[in-house]
């Protein structure tokens, strides 16, 4: 049976390429089909396999500016010629479900969110972008949300990455989906007897992380904080910070993976949809203090694995903060650890291929 894996953009290795990773691992003969593919960005794992890529490709500065062609999207993946492939897997936050595929062909989504550009966090996006974007982005992401939930029907069965998104879907999609949480590489982590004495954020400096709201709990304090990511708030976190906080920028695996050992607790400002980070410090043995919201639920244990703040401002991290360091010494490294590896990549394998086993069973 031939596979085809559908996945929105391949120009970098986040979380959606890290489940296309293990699901090439899965299918090794599998086809990917894609809009923008950039080779150097992404695994051997992923370039060891035949990928096609949609017109997007073809269009000037689509490896930098593929998102500007977003309105595209649904016309290319349209034009995708899935015609033999027995199963089609697609993994979407972006446009990737899409496709077209024949009436014998089992399609499964592995959703990591619903596109938020386009559902719940429209009006945020909206607020940050220009004026002239504002103009064209209006009736784009109608026309984006009307596509979208018409194409959540052309799928066959929904998996997706935890209970917090399973909502947005039966909210956005009126679709039920099966929760399979995403690979995490546990195994590449390792705990220390070295402690150092700073936080740690790990992550995309992006908005709706607030990282800016740890700068200014941590300005309050004056506790060391170390800062690793880079992205469009890192100027503005340059200006906030204050001596005892230092943003390092982008950094390879090597000194990340150092930094998560040796820190006192990462910190998690952010509502994420699962969110890696907070397993990868778990994995290090290091307690995750995270806002009481979306995937962060379902990863960290209250008071074993870490601890939560309630609202998402400077005072209530502040104030957890004081809670973790009373408690600092209640936490056992070895047990956060084993808690991580329930998330391992190997988990999701075994139970991405029990699942499709079975629904191919059931077309039989």
């Amino acid at each position: 049976m031939k596979v085809a894996i559908v996945h929105y953009w391949l120009v970098n290795m986040r979380g959606g390429e890290k489940v296309v990773e293990a699901l090439c691992e899965l299918f090794p003969e599998a086809d990917i089909f894609t809009h923008v593919y950039e080779p150097s960005a992404v695994s051997d794992t992923i370039n060891r396999h035949r990928v096609r890529t949609s017109f997007i490709q073809r269009l000037p500065w689509s490896k930098r500016l593929y998102q500007r062609y977003l309105a595209f999207m649904p016309l290319a993946l349209e034009q995708l010629d899935l015609r033999g492939y027995g199963l089609v897997i697609s993994s979407e936050s972006g446009p990737a479900k899409g496709v077209i595929v024949s009436s014998d062909t089992l399609h499964i989504c592995y959703c990591h969110s619903p596109m938020r550009y386009a559902w719940d966090m429209y009006h945020d996006y909206i607020d940050t972008v220009g004026p002239i974007t504002r103009l064209f982005m209006r009736p784009i992401m109608h026309y984006m949300r009307l596509w979208d939930f018409a194409s959540a029907s052309r799928v066959d069965h929904i998996i997706t990455n935890s209970n917090f998104v399973a909502n947005r879907i039966r909210k956005h999609y009126r679709r039920d989906a099966q929760v399979i949480y995403p690979p995490v590489d546990t195994r590449a982590f390792t705990m220390s007897n070295e402690r150092g004495d700073f936080y740690l954020i790990v992550g995309q400096l992006v908005a709706y992380k607030r990282t800016d709201l740890a700068v200014h709990a941590f300005n309050e304090t004056g506790k060391p904080l170390v800062v690793i990511g880079d992205g469009a708030q890192l100027p503005l976190l340059k200006k906030l910070a204050k001596l005892n906080i230092t943003l390092l920028g982008r950094q390879p695996f090597s000194v990340i993976r150092n930094h998560y050992a040796r820190c006192r607790a990462l910190i998690f400002p952010g509502e994420e949809d699962f969110g890696i980070v907070p397993v990868e410090a778990m994995a290090s043995g290091r307690p995750v203090i995270a806002f009481r919201r979306g995937g962060a639920l379902e990863t960290v244990v209250d008071r074993v694995t870490g601890l939560f703040f309630d609202r998402q401002d400077p005072d209530s991290l502040v104030e957890a903060l004081e809670r973790y360091e009373r408690m600092e010494a209640q936490f056992e490294p070895e047990r956060i650890a084993q808690h991580a590896r329930t998330f391992d990549r190997c988990r999701f394998k075994e139970r991405m291929q029990y699942t499709i086993e079975r629904l191919l069973q059931g077309r039989l």
